[in-house]
């Protein structure tokens, strides 16, 4: 992984078993609702929208490889996208992540304002809409990204690694 690389998104499914606690809090005693409700804003109730499956990135990732080089994978999991990231970075490089590059999904919207979650919080705790990110050099980003296209799988380019102290920084 080196400056110069892009950082591609793949999409959530939803929660993806992480964050709970702070989604229960909000949901069931700040909100009052049960998970037989309707969850705010979605036709799903509670219950399914917590409970939605995880996501199985392997044939997302067979598709990227055949496209072009992986450098690196983050599943993003507890810890949200900077707690994941940096985990596969090495020493003197630093990943942006461009807030807003790809669609925030309705569930983390929904939490982060009942619950007056701030954005730092959020994207710490939940994987606000990207289960998993490929790090790849950049003459292979748009190879990748058409690949997946092709084969009616999402990508969003969520941002970039530069030359710096190891840490993913969140850019609005």
């Amino acid at each position: 992984i080196a400056p110069g690389d892009v950082v591609l998104g793949l999409p959530s499914a939803g929660l993806h078993t992480n964050g709970y606690s702070l989604a229960r809090k909000i949901l069931l005693e700040k909100l009052r609702l049960r998970v037989g409700d309707r969850f705010p804003g979605a036709a799903e109730t509670v219950g399914e929208v917590l409970l939605a499956p995880h996501l199985y990135y392997g044939p997302d990732v067979r598709i990227a490889r055949e496209a072009g080089t992986i450098r690196g994978m983050a599943h993003i999991t507890g810890g949200g996208i900077p707690g994941n990231l940096v985990r596969i970075l090495p020493e003197g490089v630093r990943a942006e992540i461009r807030m807003g590059s790809w669609p925030v999904p309705h569930v983390f919207r929904t939490l982060a304002e009942a619950g007056g979650v701030p954005d730092a919080e959020a994207y710490e705790v939940w994987n606000m809409g990207l289960g998993l990110l490929l790090v790849t050099p950049a003459g292979d980003a748009d190879r990748i990204e058409a690949a997946l296209a092709g084969a009616g799988r999402a990508c969003f380019r969520a941002g970039a690694i530069a030359a710096g102290p190891r840490e993913v920084r969140l850019i609005p």
